[in-house]
């Protein structure tokens, strides 16, 4: 397998065509909260797991219908997300891949509890995130489709402990936030 191309494992659940799925009315989506940051990092029982300096945070929601299709179009959209200054200081001009500043990172956090929903009560509602064993293999091939898009590889991609509990930090940078939901596709 060449260093550009990404192996599509054989998930656990049945797979939908990009034909089958009509993004302008379906609700479910593989959700991304991302936030430009100056820092952040991830710690498991105590112990620093993974860091990032200034880049992107990013919390990652799988729903039990998401598929290859939506990992490859939601780490395109990502990647290519104008929130960043210029070097003369004009605001949404570059991308995380942006030539101009090398140092940019990019932390990945598994985040479950993205597709929670309190509408039947008080307690969350966690039916509609992806189960365990298939939503890793497809947040690992989502992370590895992201380091081939990446002009930097592997150096700037980071992420936490997948299925653990994390203690997450992070400072804000502006503060800018946005969330991204790979069946939400205006363009």
């Amino acid at each position: 397998m060449s260093p550009t191309t990404v192996h599509q494992p054989n998930f656990l659940w049945e797979e939908k065509s990009a034909a089958d799925l009509d993004y302008r009315k379906s609700p479910v989506a593989m959700r991304a909260v991302v936030q430009r940051v100056l820092r952040a990092s991830v710690d498991v029982d105590g112990a620093l797991v993974s860091s990032t300096g200034p880049g992107l945070m990013v919390l990652v929601g799988l729903h039990v219908e998401d598929t290859f299709e939506d990992a490859q179009w939601l780490a395109g959209k990502l990647l290519k997300a104008r929130v960043f200054p210029d070097e003369n200081g004009k605001d949404w001009t570059q991308s995380v891949t942006a030539e101009c500043d090398p140092a940019r990172q990019i932390l990945f956090v598994s985040q479950f509890t993205l597709h929670g929903s309190f509408a039947s009560g008080n307690k969350p509602d966690l039916h509609n995130a992806m189960p365990p064993v298939p939503a890793k293999q497809l947040y690992e091939t989502f992370l590895q489709h992201v380091k081939t898009m990446m002009p930097r590889g592997n150096d700037c991609v980071r992420d936490g402990v997948f299925g653990a509990a994390m203690e997450v930090s992070l400072v804000n940078h502006g503060p800018v936030t946005f969330v991204l939901d790979s069946r939400d596709r205006k363009a």
